[in-house]
């Protein structure tokens, strides 16, 4: 018995920290610090992303992505209901 709850203890203990080191926030994703997300830095946190969708969202054509322009990749779905487009 005691080595089941210590397994799962170590279990436990190794996914947290697996889950510390995932991206979760802009800035995280944003490996150069540039203020922009590349089509690479985005690709290694969203795989299925095609360079046809990263293109028609980078509007300036800066070979980045701002927030704003990621913000418009974002499924309408994934919206808190009731806040406007763009802020979540």
């Amino acid at each position: 018995m005691h080595k089941i709850v210590l397994s799962l203890a170590a279990l436990g203990l190794t996914t947290g920290i697996a889950f510390a080191q995932t991206p979760t926030s802009f800035a995280d994703v944003d490996a150069d610090a540039n203020g922009e997300l590349s089509f690479a830095e985005l690709q290694a946190v969203w795989p299925d992303l095609s360079q046809d969708e990263f293109n028609a969202a980078d509007v300036d054509m800066s070979a980045g992505l701002s927030t704003t322009e990621l913000a418009s990749l974002q499924p309408p779905e994934a919206q808190t209901p009731g806040e406007p487009m763009g802020t979540n």
